[in-house]
């Protein structure tokens, strides 16, 4: 398989991972696996290791997002974002050397990407996609959510965004809880919302996404990990994950 894509896949999410290896196998003649990572400072380490000629690349990942891995490399290869965003930004992803996915990824959709991708004749320009990072944030910060809808019954209701103290996810559901003590559960994932909540909001933990305004104290914990006191109704505790501690220290202006 001499001409063969050598192909990476970047994602934290293990079942998305999963999902793009069982879409590749039938293309594995031209689409060669080589290696996969579950955050984007592995990730980034594996593309300067390996030299990939394409990557598959979740945009938002803890600790670095796909956008942040990008501007730290030298060579950058094909790219294939895995994206939860909306349509409205998606037209930006159509240029020569660059596409994209919706999770989740269905197969007739992935079908077309390696067609295109077979017809890329160059790598990414460096320049050209930071000019496209910057065009898809800025669209994304214009499509903010300001409330969130929660289907209760037959009724539909509003919550503003400023009333929500955190969001959690358990197995099934995604919790939303207010700083009035009030908890609803919504249709969304933590990977939708955190694509679209506006920057007041923090993912702190795998489950945990947290609304910065509500903060009243934080403490630190074992293992790199920190407890954040609410000052909601109930005086929420929350844990973060280790994973997180990154993007945690940053907000904090800490070393």
């Amino acid at each position: 398989m001499e001409n063969a894509i050598r192909t990476l896949i970047i994602d934290d999410e293990p079942p998305a991972r999963q999902r793009l290896k069982e879409l590749l196998a039938p293309y594995s003649e031209s689409l060669i696996l080589i290696g996969e990572a579950e955050n984007g400072r592995k990730g980034l380490d594996l593309i300067n290791k390996l030299n990939p000629d394409l990557i598959f690349l979740d945009i938002q990942m803890p600790g670095m997002t796909g956008f942040e891995l990008i501007k730290e490399l030298i060579n950058i290869p094909i790219i294939v974002f895995c994206t939860a965003y909306d349509q409205y930004s998606l037209d930006a992803f159509e240029t020569n050397s660059v596409d994209y996915l919706v999770k989740p990824v269905k197969p007739e959709r992935f079908e077309k990407t390696v067609e295109k991708i077979k017809r890329f004749t160059k790598k990414s320009n460096q320049d050209d996609l930071l000019h496209l990072i910057e065009q898809i944030n800025s669209q994304a910060k214009q499509a903010e959510m300001s409330s969130i809808t929660i289907k209760k019954g037959n009724r539909l209701m509003f919550i503003k965004l400023d009333d929500v103290s955190y969001f959690q996810s358990d197995e099934r559901y995604v919790k939303v809880i207010t700083v009035y003590g009030e908890e609803s559960i919504t249709e969304k994932s933590l990977k939708e919302l955190e694509g679209k909540l506006p920057d007041s909001f923090m993912r702190i933990h795998r489950s945990t996404i947290i609304n910065k305004n509500t903060i009243g104290e934080v403490q630190s914990y074992f293992n790199s990990k920190y407890v954040f006191i609410l000052n909601d109704k109930n005086k929420s505790k929350l844990y973060s994950g280790r994973s997180f501690q990154i993007q945690i220290k940053k907000w904090l202006d800490i070393n």
